[in-house]
């Protein structure tokens, strides 16, 4: 085996210590974290003894922890994440059923900040050291000064409380929600198959609020690094020698020197989408969006072990199919790269 294909082996082995390494500290920390999670399900103090040991031993919590945490290894690793606290229902179904509106949000995010950030950060390298790139500098650095749950609120405020142009929250008007048919869980892609033109408004705008404020800030990075790319390409002797030709700038730029300035560009895609599942989670409780996000802090408030440490595995397997994803896409960008 040799090439691309061991290659993928290699990542794929390399996942299974970081894995270990993140369920261990998880697990450490839900156990020293505050809160019995015994009581958080029973909801009151005035819980009978008897009582609180049956919910103990049901949910495994007390056994010695060694025993758990190796009972809980060997689960994960073969694909059983347990069952809520809360809901007594398998963790992994919940997170699958919750799965597709972050997924939903994180790559309209994504395409959002990809667009904004790399159009003004080419727009930028094409004009350096003017007004205009001192202002698009000063915009890119600034993105990352503001805390998502703020930029969220005052979104809210301005453009659906104000203006009343978006809706504040969920991921459906109350009219289309009882009509609309969703068969991947991806209620723009639904929307789009069905050709239904009111679906379709509609999903947009339940989207278009979140997808702004969780890929604002990578909409800044996306920019800097897209900018720094470009100015890079604009200086290499084949781009002076095109222009040594006669060709006007603009098929220098978009024909000569994009595709080269991309590759830094999509490195950070692995990066900008563990950034953003990590952002979801704020983003998703500000709009009241039904993901992943919005199920860990429930979880989290509810002390559910199981819901929580599935979760973050869950994330991190994610992440890393992602970053995978994108190591392959090198080569259809840059055919010198070779496994």
């Amino acid at each position: 085996m040799g090439g691309l294909p061991r290659y993928i082996v290699q990542r794929l082995l390399l996942t299974v210590p970081m894995l270990l390494i993140l369920l261990t500290a998880v697990f450490l920390i839900l156990r020293v974290m505050p809160g019995d999670p015994v009581r958080a399900v029973l909801g009151g103090r005035n819980v009978s003894p008897q009582l609180i040991a049956e919910y103990r031993h049901k949910m495994g919590i007390d056994r010695p922890i060694p025993v758990q945490y190796v009972e809980y290894i060997s689960r994960v690793f073969r694909g059983d994440f347990g069952e809520s606290f809360s809901t007594f229902k398998p963790v992994l179904s919940e997170l699958f059923h919750y799965f597709p509106a972050t997924l939903e949000l994180a790559l309209c995010s994504l395409l959002f900040a990809s667009l904004f950030g790399f159009c003004t950060g080419v727009l930028a390298a094409t004009r350096a050291d003017r007004p205009l790139d001192h202002v698009v500098r000063v915009f890119h650095i600034g993105s990352f000064a503001v805390p998502i749950f703020w930029l969220g609120l005052m979104l809210q405020v301005i453009f659906a409380v104000k203006l009343g142009w978006f809706p504040v929250a969920t991921r459906l008007g109350g009219q289309v929600q009882y009509v609309f048919q969703s068969r991947t869980g991806l209620y723009l892609l639904d929307a789009l198959l069905s050709g239904n033109i009111q679906w379709i408004v509609d999903v947009l705008k339940h989207l278009a609020l979140p997808a702004i404020t969780l890929g604002f800030a990578q909409a800044g990075l996306i920019g800097r690094i897209s900018r720094a790319s470009m100015l890079e390409v604009l200086d290499a002797d084949y781009i002076t020698t095109a222009r040594a030709k006669g060709l006007s700038e603009r098929i220098v730029v978009l024909s000569h020197a994009l595709r080269n300035a991309l590759i830094p560009i999509v490195t950070v895609f692995g990066l900008e989408f563990a950034i953003l599942m990590g952002g979801a989670v704020l983003t998703e409780t500000v709009f009241s969006w039904p993901g992943v996000g919005s199920y860990l802090v429930r979880a989290i408030e509810g002390r559910d072990w199981w819901a929580i440490q599935g979760s973050v595995v869950f994330i991190a397997l994610f992440i890393s199919v992602i970053n995978l994803i994108v190591d392959l896409l090198y080569s259809l960008i840059d055919p010198r790269v070779r496994y």
